[in-house]
C-alpha cells in the first residue's frame, strides 16, 4: 500500500508539515506497514518559503526589513537546496499576520519590506527568485516593493510620495534611472493562485481590499488610486496592467512584478508540486491524501487540493481531502479525481477549541479513512483477520 501525503498548512494551528505528520500517524495507526511519503505543499500563500526550504533541505536567511505598518520586523528568505534559488514570501515581510488585531490599515500598508528582501538577496549573491504572493496585508500595487529597489515615485513638488495605497494619487512622476540594475539580469518565478486583474470589480480594490481592513470608500479610493497608478505604469513601461491577468495579486504587487521584472507568473501549486518532485512518487500509488483548513467552491480556482488532485489524476491515482471546515460547493473538485472531502470535526466545538486539536482531529479522520477506503486490502494483507 502507497500512500502520498502531500496537504498545506491548516492556517492559524499547523504548518503543512506538522498536518502531513499527523496524517501519516493517522494512516501507520490503520496499517503500520503502509509505505507513505511526505510532501507537504502550498499554493503560493503562507507556508510556501518553509514547504520549499524544508522539501529541499535548504536554510532561513534572516533579515530586518520594514514592515506592513511601517515598523521594523523580523523577516527572511529561503534558500533552497541547490545554493542558487531564493524563495522569499510576502506574508513575512508585508503580510496579515504581522498586523495587529484592529490595526489593519489598507490605505498605508507598504510592500516596502519585500523590495528590501530582494535586494538583500541581490547583494548576498542571487539572481535566481522565486516569489510567493499569498497572504499581504498591502494594496499599493507594489510601490513600496519598488520604491525600495531604487524607483522613484515623485509627487507634483518633485519629492517622493510616502507609503501604501493612498498616496498612489499623489504620484506625478516615476523615474527609474536608479532601479536597481541586476533585476533584469535575474530571473523571477512568481507563484500565485490569483489571476484578478489590477482594476474594476474584480480587481486587486474590490475583491481583496476588504480582507484588509478596507471600507466601502477606503474600496473605491483605493481602485481610483490604483487606475492612475496604472496609467502612469502603462506610460513608463508600455505596459497596461489595467485588465491584466494576475495583476492583481496581493494588492497588485503581481502588476509590479510584471510590469518591472523579467518575471514569470504560475499557479502557485503548480511552482511548489514542481520542487518537491510530486510527479515522480506517483508511480504505482494508491492513494493521496491532502487537505487545508477550509475547502469549498473556491477551492477549484486553483488551490492546494485542486492543484494536488489534478496532478494525481492525471497518473490516474485518486485524492482524498481532509478538511477543518466544508463548504459549499465541493462537487466541483470530484471532477478532479477527488474521490471524497471530509472535516475532520468529530463532534461540536468550537473554532479555537479545533485549532487546538486539529493534530489529533487529523490523525482520528486518517485513521478512519484509511480503515474504510482500504478495508478489503488490509484484511487480506492480515491474514483475513480485521485490524
Amino acid at each position: 500500500m502507497k500512500i502520498i501525503i502531500a496537504p498545506d498548512s491548516f492556517k492559524g494551528s499547523l504548518s503543512a508539515v506538522e498536518v502531513a505528520k499527523a496524517i501519516n500517524k493517522g494512516v501507520k495507526n490503520a496499517y503500520a506497514d503502509a509505505k507513505t511519503y511526505l510532501l507537504p505543499v502550498a499554493d503560493g500563500g503562507e507556508g510556501t518559503m518553509e514547504t520549499l526550504v524544508a522539501a529541499t533541505n535548504g536554510k532561513i536567511q534572516e533579515v530586518v526589513v520594514v514592515g506592513p505598518l511601517g515598523n521594523e520586523v523580523k523577516a527572511a528568505y529561503g534558500i533552497l537546496g541547490d545554493g542558487e534559488t531564493c524563495v522569499i514570501e510576502m506574508a513575512v515581510s508585508s503580510g496579515l499576520a504581522l498586523v495587529p488585531e484592529g490595526k489593519l490599515a489598507p490605505l498605508d500598508a507598504t510592500t516596502y519590506g519585500a523590495g528590501q528582501l530582494i535586494k538583500q538577496a541581490l547583494n548576498d549573491g542571487f539572481s535566481s527568485f522565486v516569489i510567493a504572493l499569498g497572504g499581504s496585508a498591502t494594496n499599493d500595487g507594489g510601490a513600496g516593493m519598488l520604491q525600495a529597489l531604487g524607483l522613484k515615485l515623485l509627487d507634483k513638488m518633485g519629492k517622493e510620495v510616502g507609503y501604501g495605497g493612498g498616496e498612489l494619487a499623489a504620484i506625478e512622476k516615476i523615474d527609474t534611472r536608479c532601479f536597481d540594475p541586476r533585476i533584469k539580469n535575474s530571473k523571477f518565478l512568481i507563484a500565485s493562485d490569483v489571476q484578478n486583474p489590477l482594476i474594476g470589480l474584480n480587481g486587486a480594490s474590490h475583491i481583496f481590499g476588504p480582507q484588509k481592513g478596507a471600507s466601502p470608500e477606503d474600496v473605491k479610493i483605493l481602485d481610483e488610486n490604483m487606475r492612475h497608478w496604472a496609467d502612469l505604469i502603462a506610460g513608463v513601461t508600455g505596459i497596461s496592467l489595467h485588465d491584466l491577468l494576475g495583476a492583481g495579486a496581493a494588492g497588485g504587487i503581481g502588476g509590479a512584478f510584471q510590469a518591472f521584472f523579467p518575471a514569470k507568473m504560475e499557479r502557485g501549486v503548480d511552482v511548489v508540486l514542481e520542487y518537491v518532485k510530486f510527479h515522480s512518487y506517483l508511480k504505482d500509488a494508491d492513494l493521496v491524501i491532502t487537505g487545508e483548513g477550509q475547502v469549498d467552491y473556491q477551492t477549484a480556482s486553483g488551490k492546494t487540493p485542486l492543484g494536488v488532485a489534478q496532478a494525481a489524476i492525471s497518473e490516474n491515482v485518486p485524492s482524498i481531502i481532509l478538511a477543518g471546515a466544508v463548504g459549499e460547493g465541493v462537487e466541483v473538485l470530484y471532477d478532479y479525481g477527488v474521490v471524497s472531502v471530509h472535516s475532520i470535526i468529530d463532534r461540536p466545538m468550537t473554532l479555537s477549541e479545533s485549532m487546538k486539536q486539529t493534530a489529533i482531529l487529523l490523525e482520528k479522520s486518517a485513521e478512519q479513512i484509511i480503515r474504510s477506503y482500504f478495508y478489503s486490502l488490509i484484511k487480506e494483507l492480515e491474514g483475513g483477520r480485521l485490524i
